[in-house]
Order: C-alpha cells, then sequence, then structure tokens
C-alpha cells in the first residue's frame, strides 16, 4: 500500500509564496495520476491540481496561473508550488495517488494565509 506524507504548509501573508512537498514510501513511476486536494472547515474536499506520468497538469479554475504542480519520480516525490496567496486558499491541502482499484491520502498539511 502506497504511504503519502504531505509537509511545507505554514503561516504567510496574502500575496506569499508556499512549497508543498508530497513524498510517497514507495516508488511512484507507476502512478499515472497523482494529485492535490484542499479542504477548508465546513467545506467538501476539493481538487487543486493534477499531474500524470506523462506530466499532463490540471488545475482547479480558482488556482490557474498561481500554483504549479510537478513530480520527481525518481524521489517518489509530487510539488506544489503556490504563489499569490490569497485568504480564501487556507486550507489542509491532501496530497492524492490514484493506483487503481485503489486511492492513497495523505494525512493533510495546514495552509493559512492572512490578509
Amino acid at each position: 500500500q502506497v504511504q503519502l506524507v504531505e509537509s511545507g504548509g505554514g503561516l504567510v501573508q496574502a500575496g506569499g509564496s508556499l512549497r508543498l512537498s508530497c513524498t510517497a514510501s514507495g516508488s511512484i513511476f507507476s502512478i499515472n495520476r497523482m494529485a492535490w486536494y484542499r479542504q477548508a472547515p465546513g467545506t467538501q474536499r476539493e481538487l487543486v491540481a493534477t499531474i500524470t506520468r506523462g506530466g499532463s497538469t490540471n488545475y482547479a479554475d480558482s488556482v490557474k496561473g498561481r500554483f504549479t504542480i510537478s513530480r520527481d519520480n525518481a524521489i517518489n516525490t509530487v510539488y506544489l508550488q503556490m504563489n499569490s496567496l490569497k485568504p480564501e486558499d487556507t486550507a489542509v491541502y491532501y496530497c492524492n495517488a490514484d493506483d487503481p482499484p485503489g486511492r492513497y491520502w495523505g494525512p493533510g498539511t495546514q495552509v493559512t494565509v492572512s490578509s
């Protein structure tokens, strides 16, 4: 079973940047889709960005132009570079691995953006 751990969250002022990392216990080389989700208190978890094994990416409209997802299969790590952060980006950010028939989640890392 794939185990995921996120890191890099913290407190930042609006307009600032953070880089989140997601490290897998095992290889992600054969996992087609890796993704970042986020969830604010009282809301449903929402998809932020995805990246395939071939490097194809997709982003939620709310983060396009500000966030960049990337992956380094050699070190089993997925990144989320977050620039021009807004208070509405405040949430717990979760890493996800789509490995049919299973889907795996990390425990999350808190991102707080002050106004």
